[in-house]
C-alpha cells in the first residue's frame, strides 16, 4: 500500500536548469495535490476522518510543492540579476571611481578616493570612516534586495539624503457643498493633515577575506561584496518590514496596533477574524478571505496582494468555493505569482504561522500602504587589523520603513473575534 502511494506522489526532483522545466514540475505536483485533496475530503465526508496514508501523502505533496516553488523563485532571482560590469556606464568619472575603490579594497590605498572626493567638493567619509561604493555596486545591491525581500518589492521606495523622511498625509480632505446661485457661501472645513516620520536605521554586514584573495586579480571585488551582503541585508530587511519594532529597525506593518475592522481608525490596521482560534472556520472557511478583500476600498483593491508564509499557503491551497473549485491557483506561467481569489500571492517567510490570535495573512495595496526609505549610498570601511590575517569590510546601509496609509492594508486574524 505504501509502495503504491509512493509511486503516485510527486517527488522532489533534481534542480531543473530552466524555469520552464521547474514550472512543469510544479504544475505536475499541483495536479497530484488536487487529486489527493479531493480523496481526503471524500474520506472525511464518508468516514468523518481522512485515511492516515492519504494525510501523509497530502503532507508530502505540500512539501514537494513548496520545494519546487523555492526552485522557481531561485531561478527567477538568478534571471533577474544583471551583470555588474556595464561598459561605459557613467563615463570616465565612474571608471575612475571604480578603479580607486578597487585599489582601496585590495590594498587599502585611500589616495585615489580622497582625490575623487576633492574633485567633487564632497566628503564620503562619515564619523566612523569608510567610503561610498561605486554607483554600479550600490545599484546592484539595491536590485538584488528588491527581488529577495518581498515587501521591498511591493512597497514604495524613496531615496533620501538625510536621516529622517517626514511626510505629510491628508487624513481628511477639504469639505465642499452644494449652494444656490445667489446663496451665501459659508466657509468650509480645511483638510486635516498628519505628519508621518520615517527615520533610517543602520543595517550592517562584515564579510571577511584573506589578503591572498584580494591580491588575486581574477576576483571581481564588487561582485564579491554584493554577493556577501545582499542576502543577509535582504533577510534582515524582510523581517523588519513585517515585524520590526522601531527600535534600531524599520517599523514593520504587524507592529502597529491591529483592531477589528469595524472599529478601525487612522493609525491602526484593521483585521477580520476567522471565527476560530488558530484555524479557519469549520463552515464557510473561505468567507473571511472574501470579507478581507472587500474590506479594502476599490482604489486599493485593484492593486492588492495577499502576503503569507509557505505554511499558511499550504493550508489555503485546500480551500474550495461552493462550486468545488480551488480558490488557490498556480501561476499561469513561469515567473508569475500564484493567485488566491484572483489576487497575487506573495510569499514572505517572516509572516507568522497560523496560531491562536496570529495575524498570519495580510492583504492590501502595499505600494500605497507601506514606505521603504533608503538613505543614499552603501558605505564600506576596510579593517585589516581586528581579525588578522583576515581583512574585514564593515559594510553599512541606512534604511527605514513604516505604514504610510493605514487604509491600504488589512489583516486576517486567526481568532474567534
Amino acid at each position: 500500500m505504501t509502495d503504491m502511494t509512493a509511486k503516485t506522489a510527486p517527488e522532489i526532483k533534481a534542480v531543473p536548469e530552466t524555469m520552464t522545466a521547474a514550472f512543469d514540475d510544479f504544475m505536475e505536483a499541483f495536479e497530484a495535490f488536487k487529486e489527493t485533496n479531493d480523496r481526503r475530503l471524500g474520506e472525511i465526508e464518508e468516514k468523518l476522518t481522512a485515511d492516515v496514508v492519504t494525510r501523509e501523502k497530502m503532507d508530502r505533496i505540500n512539501r514537494a510543492m513548496d520545494e519546487q516553488k523555492k526552485v522557481l523563485d531561485q531561478l527567477a532571482l538568478k534571471k533577474a540579476r544583471p551583470p555588474l560590469g556595464r561598459s561605459g556606464a557613467g563615463g570616465v568619472e565612474a571608471a575612475e571611481h571604480k578603479a580607486a575603490f578597487e585599489n582601496y579594497i585590495r590594498r587599502g590605498d585611500e589616495a585615489g578616493l580622497r582625490e575623487i572626493e576633492a574633485k567633487a567638493m564632497s566628503v564620503g567619509t562619515g564619523a566612523d570612516g569608510g567610503y561610498l561604493v561605486p554607483p554600479e555596486t550600490d545599484t546592484e545591491i539595491g536590485r538584488r534586495l528588491s527581488v529577495v525581500s518581498p515587501i521591498r518589492a511591493l512597497a514604495t521606495v524613496r531615496q533620501v539624503s538625510g536621516s529622517v523622511l517626514k511626510k505629510p498625509f491628508s487624513t481628511a480632505g477639504m469639505a465642499c457643498g452644494w449652494v444656490a446661485e445667489t446663496a451665501t457661501r459659508p466657509q468650509t472645513n480645511t483638510a486635516q493633515l498628519a505628519e508621518l516620520s520615517f527615520p533610517t536605521m543602520e543595517l550592517y554586514a562584515m564579510p571577511a577575506a584573506t589578503q591572498a584573495l584580494l591580491d588575486d586579480a581574477a576576483v571581481d571585488i564588487e561582485a564579491w561584496i554584493s554577493s556577501e551582503v545582499d542576502t543577509v541585508f535582504a533577510e534582515q530587511e524582510g523581517a523588519a518590514f513585517v515585524s520590526g519594532e522601531d527600535t534600531n529597525k524599520p517599523k514593520g506593518f504587524l507592529s502597529y496596533t491591529a483592531v477589528a475592522d469595524s472599529d478601525w481608525s487612522w493609525g491602526n490596521l484593521g483585521y477580520i477574524a476567522t471565527g476560530a482560534a488558530g484555524a479557519f472556520a469549520a463552515s464557510g472557511a473561505s468567507d473571511v478571505l472574501v470579507d478581507t478583500i472587500y474590506a479594502l476600498k476599490a482604489g486599493h483593491r485593484q492593486n492588492a496582494n495577499f502576503v503569507m508564509n509557505r505554511k499558511t499557503q499550504a493550508s489555503v491551497r485546500k480551500l474550495k468555493d461552493a462550486e468545488g473549485r480551488y480558490l488557490w491557483q498556480p501561476p499561469a506561467s513561469a515567473g508569475e505569482a500564484a493567485t488566491l481569489l484572483g489576487f497575487p500571492v506573495v510569499e514572505a517567510e517572516d509572516m507568522p504561522d497560523i496560531a491562536a490570535n496570529a495575524l498570519s495573512i495580510a492583504f492590501g495595496d502595499f505600494r500605497a500602504g507601506y514606505l521603504v526609505v533608503d538613505r543614499t549610498g552603501v558605505r564600506v570601511l576596510r579593517d585589516p587589523y581586528s581579525a588578522k590575517p583576515y581583512v574585514l569590510f564593515y559594510t553599512t546601509k541606512r534604511v527605514g520603513g513604516g505604514v504610510q496609509n493605514f487604509e491600504a492594508i488589512k489583516l486576517v486574524k486567526f481568532a474567534v473575534s
